[in-house]
């Protein structure tokens, strides 16, 4: 994992360096320092991005995991206490991010060598980083602990972080980014005070010496980490043991009278397709899923309310590439996709920690009741946030900022996406027999995806005079990206289809993304339909086909 993180980034500079300044050397001190400003600001916010992610998804997969396969309560029954329970599975989760950030710290230093950053950038980037994920991880910890069901611990970590941020941005906002409680509000969101670090100039308001620092902003981040480990020492032994486990011990003395017997006797009709039945009808993904999307919703109204009031002509963002409206639209739907993946690769993991996945191989349910049954009680389950954004499209639209035809195109490559996401996420969880790999597998697949999207967005933007000429500098970059997502998909069940989805996949994303920035938007979605559609049925159909073989070979594997 080292080695392949630090060959990613390396990867990531020569792609950035053809693009930004082409396939002539850096000639010149100031071309040098100018390259190394602007690599050294996308690496760090890359950085960043993957701590705060990682560093919730690691420590709340590895908590949850012990839930479902009920070890929690023998952790519970000995005699270790509450604080080296939490801090033991807070510190094994983020050792992996620890890892990388300090595997990240070399290639900084030899960016240094070209100029325009400084020792204090450096290590200050690093240090709000590490205090970023430790504080991400100790919200992930105090999810964990609190919820019961995988989907609901990964969907509050997420929108909880999302919602913090916005909130930060939105008070700071309110209140003024120089009022002195501004500034306090401000240093509570890492970005902002990424920002101050790599770009000092920007926040620069006298004419004295430029000086780099970020204790603001580490020292909230450590406050935050501090809070919530209190909150999850102190809240441990009510959540846990669950509530269910007291339900069931007093159920099995009821179940003693006739009465409960004859109750017990009573039933609900199931539909002939039992599975789907189950995933729609019953609360397989615990009470809370409606908080969820209640919060998810509130979200959803804040941008619809932003859209609403901005003006006809807004101004574009990210060079021209999008506007605040469609900014909006952007992040919702990213969350949306996430939410979905995890769902997805969930409803499985979830049977086979709950010991009930083995019973399916011994009934008459076939392989496609099974798998469709499965995902579309993920899309349905998740029918609300899947609207949400072609709300605001439609939103959009009707501001006079996008066509009819535009909107058509938008709306059929956001629904391609979702489709892409809720089968990834199946196919991981088949394709791991470990649960806590399945969902870093699944979320991790997803998460680099659009991370590397946006990456070829940004390094398109500077090199957008000549797409033609450009493709050669980004080819080793899409290379490589066909090689992990093809070892991703390929993971215990090689595939040529799946090879072959993964090869023209970052090819056709990539040319996607030059016909949109080219006014193309008809081609843009045909090749983002084509890719992604193409990439889900090399994934259902072997699902359809051998998942009772699948499954089979994944209990033996664990046993």
């Amino acid at each position: 994992m080292r080695a392949g993180f630090v060959l990613a980034l390396f990867i990531l500079l020569y792609t950035a360096e053809k693009a930004v300044v082409g396939f002539q050397s850096l000639t010149g001190p100031g071309v040098s320092a100018r390259f190394g400003q602007i690599v050294f600001q996308l690496l760090a916010l890359l950085q960043l991005t993957l701590a705060l992610f990682f560093g919730l998804l690691f420590v709340a997969g590895r908590i949850s995991q012990e839930k479902d396969r009920a070890t929690l309560i023998l952790l519970l029954m000995s005699d270790m206490k509450d604080r080296e329970l939490v801090g033991g599975k807070l510190s094994s989760g983020i050792v992996s991010v620890a890892v990388m950030l300090v595997a990240t710290l070399p290639v900084m230093f030899i960016l240094q060598m070209l100029g325009g950053i400084t020792t204090a950038q450096i290590l200050w980037t690093a240090a709000i980083s590490a205090m970023a994920a430790f504080a991400s991880a100790s919200w992930g910890a105090f999810v964990a602990f609190w919820r019961d069901k995988t989907f609901q611990t990964l969907a509050i970590g997420l929108l909880g972080m999302v919602a913090f941020l916005a909130v930060i941005e939105i008070a700071v906002a309110a209140v003024g980014a120089t009022n002195p409680v501004g500034m306090v509000l401000g240093s509570f969101d890492p970005y902002r005070s990424l920002m101050e670090v790599i770009c000092p100039l920007a926040f620069q308001t006298d004419l004295g010496p430029v000086s780099v620092s970020a204790w603001p902003g580490v020292l909230a981040m450590a406050f935050l980490a501090a809070a919530f480990q209190t909150s999850a020492v102190l809240g441990l032994r009510k959540w846990n043991p669950v509530r269910s486990v007291y339900q069931f011990a007093q159920k099995a003395k009821q179940d003693q009278t006739e009465e409960a017997a004859a109750e017990r006797d009573t039933s609900r009709d199931v539909w002939n397709v039992p599975i789907i039945w189950r995933e729609i009808r019953t609360r397989a993904y615990g009470r809370r899923v409606i908080f969820i999307k209640a919060v998810y919703m509130v979200m959803a109204l804040a941008g619809y309310a932003f859209i609403a009031i901005s003006p006809a002509d807004p101004e574009p963002m990210l060079g021209g590439l999008l506007t605040a409206p469609g900014f909006v639209f952007v992040a919702l739907a990213l969350v949306t996709f996430v939410l979905v993946n995890a769902q997805a690769v969930t409803s499985l993991t979830s049977e086979r920690d709950g010991r009930t996945l083995e019973l399916l191989l011994v009934t008459e349910i076939t392989s496609r009741e099974f798998v469709l049954g499965k995902i579309g009680g993920v899309l349905y389950n998740t029918k609300e946030l899947i609207i949400a954004p072609l709300i605001a499209l439609v939103l959009i639209a009707l501001q006079g900022q996008m066509s009819a035809e535009n909107l058509i195109f938008a709306g059929l490559g956001f629904l391609s996406l979702v489709a892409f996401a809720a089968v990834v996420g199946f196919h991981s969880a088949m394709s791991h027999a470990n649960s806590r790999n399945a969902i870093a597998a699944s979320l991790g697949t997803v998460f680099f995806l659009f991370v590397g999207i946006f990456i070829f967005i940004l390094l398109l933007v500077e090199a957008r005079s000549s797409f033609a000429l450009q493709f050669q500098s980004f080819l080793v970059f899409i290379v490589a990206g066909s090689i992990l997502l093809g070892a991703s998909l390929t993971y215990q069940n090689p595939s040529a289809a799946l090879w072959l989805a993964s090869a023209i996949l970052p090819f056709l994303t990539f040319y996607s993304i030059a016909s949109y920035m080219l006014g193309r938007p008809g081609e843009s979605t045909l090749a983002v339909v084509a890719a992604y559609l193409f990439a889900t049925i090399a994934m259902l159909i072997p699902a359809l086909s051998e998942f009772t073989l699948t499954v089979a070979k994944s209990v033996e594997r664990r046993r």
